[in-house]
């Protein structure tokens, strides 16, 4: 079906699920447009409602936003990419933070946008509905759930490998495993992003500085902690590297997915006091994300190579590992809590939607929102027992379709008529012209869409073969495996 028949056909009749009735805003809709401030009905507009008799979700501040967001973003990511400059050099891996940030950045405000203009939208599986239909929006529930899940499992195998580095592997990893598993559980269990926004304060200053801690420390030493440390050695550090289509594919995967976790904003969104600060929301936090990922990765590669450590805190030696372990693990906790409460959220509304029990402190409420926490986290991360492929897995499977595929779709819904150089709607920009505006919506359909494609085929292809391989190689445990994964004792 094309952009326009699309538009046309959605614009002209509801769609219906068994959530309530979503609305898409056409031309002539009456609902009120949160990007431009028209919030007189915004109770009708939004999924939760403003309320002093039961829960007020909407309590939400757009600093506290923003601060979510780069919980959301930075952690896991930011342990991941030297590794993964050491498969693009220097220059191909900063070149992959600075594009991958730049496209990731523009598709959470492409999000961000399209949830604005179209009523009902708690998640992007909602916004899926509007393009695609109920087919399209299980699909994208169930890549969205998956994802959070598998972020949250990477989490936990953050902390576990902590844990171990603190303890010098005292007891059996999976036994860190479950503790890690409980404590988030719990956390998570939090119900409103308001209050989860004072972890999240908590977590961002611990890991920021337990990194911040590993780049200085690896600056002082005379050769990397995990090198040879007598004798010629080869640090393996490029400008320009020469990987394989596997290797390279799976390291720009890996840093694709740390700046693409757009798609957890939008329940944000829901529950922010005002909607349309959002942009300002994502501007703070996709700065601070990539400046701070451009710079850690680069100087931590730049001194270590071929030798950084896998998750980087441990690439300065055991003692700067325990130092940092120590300081980061309030940001790997609150990171895997973050996580956890985005997937189990979205259950939850999906359960409770357009049901008094939503926002009451009903019994059913209750058992509802904490049977959603407690999930399969556990199982899912320590079947794939190895940190830089699961992250690599997840933004391939997951990701490409949920920061890429589906926001350049949501553009070219709404900017059908793009496809001709026509204006879509009154007030529209035309500053462009005829021509700037077909370039502009095939800039949305090859650098969305067709990347968005190739990202996940190219990416799931390169990341199982490398799993096959290190599972071979015996560099990988066996599924919930006693095994040091801290290389502390």
């Amino acid at each position: 079906m094309s952009a326009n028949a699309t538009s046309t056909s959605l614009s002209s009749n509801e769609i219906k699920s068994e959530e309530g009735l979503i609305t898409p805003a056409s031309n002539n809709s009456q609902q009120p447009d949160t990007e431009k401030g028209e919030v007189g009905k915004d109770d009708e507009f939004e999924v939760f409602k403003k309320t002093k008799d039961g829960v007020d979700f909407r309590t939400v501040g757009w600093f506290r936003a923003s601060i979510i967001f780069l919980k959301v973003q930075f952690a896991l990511g930011v342990l991941s990419i030297p590794t993964s400059m050491y498969a693009l050099g220097a220059l191909g891996g900063a070149l992959s933070v600075v594009g991958w940030g730049a496209l990731n950045t523009y598709g959470a405000i492409v999000q961000g946008s399209f949830r604005n203009r179209h009523a009902g939208c708690h998640t992007i599986a909602d916004m899926a509905n509007v393009v695609g239909g109920k087919w399209l929006k299980e699909i994208c529930g169930f890549l969205f759930v998956i994802a959070y899940i598998l972020c949250t499992g990477a989490g936990i195998l953050g902390i576990s490998t902590g844990i171990n580095a603190l303890s010098h592997h005292a007891a059996c990893t999976v036994y860190w495993s479950v503790i890690a598993t409980v404590a988030i559980a719990v956390g998570g269990s939090v119900r409103k992003f308001h209050t989860i926004g004072w972890i999240t304060w908590a977590g961002f200053v611990s890991i920021f500085i337990a990194v911040l801690i590993v780049v200085i420390a690896v600056t002082t030493r005379d050769r990397p902690a995990a090198a040879p440390q007598t004798g010629a050695f080869d640090l393996g550090y490029y400008i320009i590297a020469h990987p394989t289509f596997i290797a390279g594919m799976s390291a720009s995967a890996t840093i694709f997915i740390s700046s693409s976790g757009s798609s957890a904003f939008i329940p944000v969104i829901a529950e922010m006091k005002n909607p349309r600060d959002y942009r300002k929301a994502v501007y703070v936090c996709m700065a601070v994300v990539n400046a701070a990922y451009l710079s850690f990765g680069l100087v931590v590669y730049r001194w270590c190579g071929q030798w950084v450590a896998s998750p980087s805190l441990g690439s300065a030696g055991q003692t700067i590992k325990m130092v940092a372990y120590g300081i980061g693990m309030i940001g790997l906790i609150a990171s895997a809590v973050v996580y956890l409460h985005i997937a189990a959220k979205y259950i939850f509304v999906r359960i409770l939607r357009n049901s008094p029990h939503l926002q009451s402190n009903s019994l059913i409420h209750w058992s509802t929102w904490l049977g959603c926490t407690f999930g399969l986290s556990f199982i899912l991360a320590e079947a794939i027992p190895i940190f830089n492929y699961l992250l690599a897995l997840t933004g391939s499977i997951c990701f490409a379709p949920l920061a890429l595929i589906l926001p350049g779709w949501f553009w070219i819904h709404d900017h059908g008529a793009w496809r001709k150089g026509e204006v879509e709607r009154e007030g529209e920009s035309e500053k462009l012209g005829k021509v700037g505006r077909m370039a502009t919506y095939w800039f949305h359909w090859v650098f969305f869409v067709l990347l968005g494609c190739f990202l996940m085929v190219a990416g799931t292809y390169a990341t199982v073969v490398l799993i096959i391989d290190a599972y071979k190689a015996g560099t990988i445990g066996s599924a919930f495996s006693c095994a040091d994964n801290s290389n502390s004792s």
